[in-house]
């Protein structure tokens, strides 16, 4: 520790010093029009501050600080010199010399400077009352699952053993510290002495030398005079909380890679990986890749295929360096169940079952295995009949192992919130936490709780209410809740409101209020419609007042007379104009009062462009109708109906001939017209794809698009329901455009059996018909019942199957000859006749065969005949519903022309 350090802190002691106190400020609450802005201080600071209650944003100035904040002060000062940073700890200073300390967020009330109190030391100095920390801590920590509370402000997490339970000063090294009216409130007036380990990493070991103080404790102003960089190539002194610092060259550190240094400037913490690129191998050395050399290891994704120690089996493990070590299967070998030894047995010849109970316990845990010595895994499910009972004892029944019994008794507990039963089936009486939302009101009457359901009182509302003057540069901020007992500050600022009138650049600033601004005392010199600029007083539209802050006045001012009063509009313009008749036509004007102006019909003709925008009125001056297409300059005043010489236009009725943008093939239905045609809306009908439906389109939508667009519009979105040429299945693929993707790569399972039916495989189809190729068949011909049927080889189990089979039916036959001929023998003569005949099959002609085959063709082709019949007649229904619905859109167009 310096000398100077170690002096300054043996020197402090407590001095009384009498502080000036002030009486508290009025705090307005005011919803602002515009947002408040941010302090102008960068550092960071809580809303907790005291600081932020204050009446402006400017920053703290401890120079014109109280005695008792100097006092604190000054041992401090004598070390770190006049660039101390006390910014933070100012704040809180200042605020608790003045008594100003914010009210308690829990229970809303002011914090006295005699009230027992705590302080959030580890992230926000919150000032609260002490019994109020105790009831939320303990609320807290019985409410959770975990025994932990956090602070009401900054919400961190402190254990169920530090919950206060005495009332001690800033640096906890008195117990009920006195009252005392010449020093801070809740503060000692000893050294605070507290470890300054906001640079722990820095390795700084001083303590504070400031008296007991409220906030943080200030930087550590220790100077080390060898303060080393972060890459240790630069020293000088340096005070202690800035010791570790940036020399900003290089940092020229060997990097792990052992290869290259780093390139980065002096930088704090591990240097970052190395980015040199360059052509690494994998661990096998067989693929050469250009990698970073951070990332030189690596391993490809091809297997090893290396031959093991047995020299029978070959490595199945990926990418990988040195040896592929022994093979897995020597050793000792066992039957499956592990009850038999094969203690010379190869690694290539598979152990034999050893022919006795599996006994390997199933997946229950409770049962074993009932099957013989197999290979592969036991049987998952157990399936043992046993006597459960369900999880709450309401229930017990003989199930399956493997199978859970739940009752349908639904829990009537209450939960932990102690509103809400717990409903849940089967409960064993861990009821869940209540999932619903408290949604109950805080006391701040703003807001609602929306922490889960639980018991007790709720939490203080977190937010902060800022109370602002009208331009938001004046301002402080309360708890939400306490804004309706507080004023709008007063402000010294120029008032940023716009004026509404013509003059809000010209007329003389004023302070910033609440209400309605002063009238403006101009001239207008508003201009008209017609051109000319009024001389009246400004008589412009002023801003509305805000009836909720507006202050009344005390006395009654004398009302005086104003020529025009504000709000009102501009009188008539009294300036003499020529006005033209009702066509424009040339040495047609008469002088008349600008606001008395009216137009008068000429002898002219009229000449004014029609409602289609492409021909001209040939009738004689008339009053017009302004038309939507013209420009206001050239416009003329609208018929009266006071005027007897009004009379409309003439009507183009003819048809339109622009050209359709897209071009189309259907003709615009409007008449003449100068806009743009609408867009066609003719229904386009198009297949899709697959043949599976029919897609209508609007004629403008369709041709828009462009031919990858209209493929993918024409698709149905459903399966493609087209045959594969190879194979009978149908395709796997979305409805798409061309040939199938999947023809020869059809991935269904098929049946595949030998000649005699004996022998069953499942196999790939596109396996199949890679067989049948091979086979020199051609998968085309062969049935669809008869797909895969043959391809198998028959073994030895099938021809012992057609022996027994043949054995079967020649005793079969035997008995049925013996049989029939009883039967002949016991039947009479014209009944033995009568069964011959029934039983001598009726031989069947080729021309009869012929016959049906023709039959059936001519029967599946008048269906088809009749299936293209009712397509057309439905496409020419549709095609004359299309017309009738252009022909009554073309009447509709017409009758509204004729209105117009």
């Amino acid at each position: 520790m310096p000398s100077s350090y170690a002096a300054a802190a043996a020197s402090s002691s407590r001095k009384p010093v009498p502080t000036t106190t002030a009486g508290p400020t009025a705090r307005i609450p005011a919803p602002r029009p515009a947002p408040a802005p941010s302090p102008p201080n960068p550092t960071p600071v809580s809303d907790s501050d005291p600081s932020s209650y204050s009446s402006s944003g400017e920053e703290t100035d401890l120079s014109a600080c109280d005695p008792a904040t100097k006092s604190i002060l000054s041992t401090y000062l004598s070390v770190a010199g006049n660039g101390a940073d006390l910014s933070k700890v100012g704040i809180f200073l200042n605020s608790a010399a003045r008594r100003r300390s914010p009210p308690c967020l829990i229970c809303l009330d002011p914090i006295h400077p005699s009230d027992p109190v705590w302080s959030c030391t580890a992230s926000c100095f919150a000032l609260l009352h002490l019994p109020c920390i105790q009831s939320w801590a303990h609320q807290s920590a019985t409410a959770a699952p975990s025994p932990t509370w956090g602070c009401p402000k900054c919400r961190v997490a402190y254990s169920k053993s530090q919950t206060p339970t005495s009332y001690h000063c800033f640096c906890s090294k008195t117990v009920d510290p006195p009252a005392d009216p010449w020093i801070l409130p809740h503060s000692c007036g000893d050294v605070c002495g507290r470890p300054l380990n906001s640079n722990a990493d820095s390795g700084c070991e001083h303590a504070c030398l400031l008296l007991c103080h409220p906030g943080p404790c200030p930087p550590c102003p220790a100077v080390v005079p060898n303060a080393g960089c972060f890459c240790g190539a630069h020293r000088e002194p340096r005070r202690c909380a800035h010791q570790r610092y940036s020399c900003a060259s290089k940092c020229n550190k060997r990097l792990s890679c052992e290869l290259h240094r780093c390139p980065v400037d002096c930088h704090d913490g591990p240097c970052p990986p190395c980015a040199v690129r360059g052509d690494h191998k994998c661990e096998c050395g067989e693929t050469m890749v250009k990698r970073l050399c951070s990332e030189r290891v690596f391993q490809c994704k091809r297997e090893c295929g290396g031959m093991l120690e047995c020299g029978k089996h070959r490595c199945e493990r990926g990418c990988h360096g040195g040896k592929c070590g022994e093979c897995p299967l020597r050793g000792r070998r066992t039957c499956p169940c592990g009850k038999k030894d094969y203690p010379r047995l190869e690694c290539d010849v598979e152990a034999a079952t050893c022919g006795s109970t599996c006994e390997k316990v199933l997946g229950c845990g409770r049962h074993k295995c009932p099957e013989r010595c197999h290979r592969g895994p036991c049987d998952v499910t157990c399936r043992l009949v046993i006597k459960k009972s369900c999880r709450c004892g309401g229930l017990k029944k003989e199930l399956p192992c493997h199978q859970d019994l739940t009752c349908e008794r639904k829990c009537q507990r209450l939960r932990a919130c102690g509103r809400h039963a717990c409903k849940r089936r089967c409960c064993v009486g861990d009821c869940p936490p209540c999932a619903e939302t408290c949604d109950r009101r805080l006391r701040c009457g703003n807001h609602k709780c929306l922490s889960p359901c639980h018991s007790g009182a709720c939490s203080p509302c977190p937010l902060m209410k800022t109370i602002s003057c009208f331009c938001g540069k004046t301002y402080f901020e309360v708890p939400c809740g306490t804004e309706k007992n507080q004023k709008p500050p007063k402000c010294s600022k120029r008032c940023n409101i716009d004026r509404l009138c013509r003059h809000k650049l010209d007329c003389r600033p004023h302070k910033c209020h609440y209400g309605a601004c002063p009238p403006c005392k101009l001239i207008c010199g508003e201009e008209f419609s017609c051109g000319h600029k009024c001389k009246e007083r400004c008589h412009g539209s002023i801003p509305p007042p805000n009836p909720e802050y507006t202050l009344k006045p005390t006395r009654k001012k004398m009302e005086k007379h104003i020529e025009c009063t504000p709000g009102t509009p501009c009188p008539p313009c009294k300036e003499i104009v020529l006005v033209p008749c009702f066509g424009q036509h040339l040495s047609q004007e008469r002088a008349m009062p600008c606001s008395r102006s009216r137009q008068f019909p000429c002898q002219n003709l009229c000449g004014n462009l029609l409602h289609c925008g492409n021909h001209y009125c040939t009738k004689t001056c008339h009053v017009l109708e302004v038309p939507s297409n013209q420009p206001k300059a050239d416009t003329i005043i609208s018929l009266s109906r006071e005027n007897t010489l009004a009379e409309p236009c003439e009507r183009c009725d003819l048809r339109c001939q622009w050209v359709r943008d897209p071009p189309c093939s259907h003709p615009c239905p409007l008449p003449c017209h100068l806009s743009d045609c609408p867009p066609c809306k003719v229904l386009v009908k198009r297949p899709c794809h697959c043949g599976a439906m029919v897609h209508a389109f609007e004629c403008v939508h369709y041709n828009n698009l462009n031919a990858k667009e209209q493929l993918k519009a024409r698709s149905c979105g459903g399966p493609c329901h087209r045959k594969l040429s190879n194979c009978p299945h149908l395709c796997s693929e979305i409805c798409h455009p061309g040939q199938c993707p999947s023809v020869d790569h059809c991935m269904k399972k098929v049946n595949v059996r030998c000649a005699c039916n004996t022998l069953k495989k499942e196999w790939v189809c596109q396996d199949v018909l890679k067989e049948y190729r091979r086979s020199g068949r051609d998968p085309k011909e062969v049935p669809k019942g008869q797909f895969g049927v043959g391809l198998l080889a028959c073994g030895v189990d099938c021809a012992k199957k057609v022996k027994v089979s043949d054995a079967e039916l020649h005793l079969r036959k035997v008995q049925e000859v013996k049989n029939t001929a009883a039967e002949v023998a016991n039947v009479p003569k014209r009944r033995k006749k009568r069964d011959r005949g029934v039983q001598e099959p009726v031989p069947v002609s080729t021309w009869q065969k012929i016959k049906k085959y023709l039959l059936l063709l001519l029967l599946v082709t008048v269906a088809l005949a009749g299936l293209f019949v009712l397509e057309k007649v439905v496409y020419q229904v549709s095609d004359w519903m299309n017309e009738m619905e252009e022909q009554k859109a073309r009447q509709r167009l017409q009758r509204a022309g004729g209105r117009l």
